[in-house]
């Protein structure tokens, strides 16, 4: 019996370079795995774990397997994180960010630093900014959540909550908002609290400070800041359902487009605020260019649903009994989806609020002299009136891309709350 290990080169390469692989016998590498894209620095691959995908990256003191094995495929994992156990696919962890043993993250999410999650949690086209801790047995995917200042005063989702994300009508046309962009990664906001034996029915938009009671299905956007919501079951019963009439489709689209700026917003937070202090840490680069592919498939996965959505419209115009305005909106969301999701693809972004991006930016780079690229000291070190400068910023982006939106669809009366 041949018992020498898959890429039995490799193995011996990430040894000789420094990482800790106590039963080299255990662990499978793929081919395509770079060796390169692997520090030597403090990395531990603990036995049964298995490696695959030529964009996979490890960065310095990231420890795989701890509870049980880990199965990686083209992950970017930065400084210190924790993999305890689980499948990660195409998945960007930050610094010191962690999952336990069962967690399922696919596709499109992006974990900042120290955010975290508990045993058997599953993620998909998810963002957690920093400290953002999840209970376990979770399912939270199709999300962005932000708030907290600190690991002890965090955004926190309790254990057994979901994130329902798949109408009875079958579309996925529902990310939901807890927090926001513009505010959130100014790592200043009061934490959001989502209780367990809870959910959330996307796609919804909650503000910063609330608390959500254990057992409540969140079903109504809450924009405003510290309440407390208690939720009720709906009273039983048996009534009529029409599928694909689209009752609320006004709410559905300004949340979709919604979260479609605040991916652009942090798209360009990336781009001119996050690149140079990637690029001061050992693979960084590497992992600053996983997380710009990230929001990048997170904008995709979103104009996807969208214009799936928009694909339905015919038919649901046979069933409407919602009135002229309605029916008016449902042709300009099937008509002209096509040009609100372009705004998206543009370069539009990049152009919109310099006269507060252009202050901003030189700010923090006279900070970053001084905090020597550390991240999260660097962005909480900043004083408040150049803090809101950046919140401007972003804002400005995302008004300007809901702006234009509204002028295409003028029928659906968007953002005007």
């Amino acid at each position: 019996m041949d018992l020498t290990p898959k890429n039995n080169e490799a193995i011996i390469e990430l040894i000789e370079k420094g990482v800790e692989i106590p039963n080299p016998l255990t662990i499978d590498i793929g081919e395509e795995v770079k060796v390169s894209q692997v520090s030597g620095n403090g990395v531990k691959i603990y036995p049964g774990c298995r490696i695959y995908g030529e964009e996979t990256v490890i960065a310095a003191g990231a420890q795989i397997g701890h509870e049980g094995p880990v199965t990686i495929e083209n992950c970017q994992i930065g400084p210190g994180v924790e993999l305890k156990g689980g499948y990660f696919k195409k998945a960007v962890f930050l610094e010191k960010a962690s999952m336990g043993l069962g967690a399922h993250v696919r596709e499109g999410c992006i974990l900042e630093e120290q955010a975290n999650g508990a045993h058997c949690v599953g993620l998909k086209q998810t963002i957690l900014f920093p400290f953002v801790t999840l209970g376990s047995l979770i399912n939270f995917c199709d999300c962005l959540m932000a708030g907290g200042t600190s690991r002890k005063d965090h955004s926190e989702v309790g254990s057994s909550y979901i994130h329902f994300n798949f109408t009875a009508d079958g579309d996925k046309a529902t990310a939901s908002l807890f927090g926001d962009v513009p505010r959130g990664v100014m790592l200043n906001q009061p934490g959001i609290f989502l209780g367990g034996q809870g959910g959330a029915v996307g796609p919804v938009r909650l503000g910063y400070g609330n608390i959500v009671t254990a057992g409540t299905v969140l079903r109504k956007d809450v924009l405003e800041s510290n309440k407390m919501i208690i939720g009720k079951s709906y009273r039983g019963g048996v009534i009529p359902f029409v599928p694909d009439l689209y009752a609320g489709l006004s709410h559905m689209v300004e949340n979709n487009i919604l979260y479609l700026a605040n991916l652009t917003a942090l798209e360009q937070w990336y781009i001119h605020v996050r690149q140079g202090i990637f690029n001061t840490h050992e693979l960084g680069d590497l992992i600053y260019t996983g997380a710009l592919e990230k929001l990048a498939m997170a904008k995709k996965e979103r104009i996807k649903r969208l214009k799936a959505v928009a694909d339905k419209m015919p038919d649901s115009l046979k069933k409407d009994g919602g009135g002229e305005r309605t029916s008016t909106g449902k042709i300009e969301l099937h008509n002209n989806v096509g040009q609100v999701c372009d705004l998206f693809d543009s370069d539009m972004a990049a152009e919109i609020g310099a006269e507060h991006r252009d202050p901003f930016l030189a700010g923090v780079h006279n900070q970053m002299n001084d905090n020597n690229a550390d991240y999260l000291k660097l962005i909480q070190g900043l004083p408040a009136d150049l803090s809101r400068k950046g919140t401007l910023w972003l804002d400005g982006i995302i008004h300007e891309l809901c702006r234009k939106t509204a002028g295409l669809l003028p029928s659906m009366n968007l953002f005007r709350k």
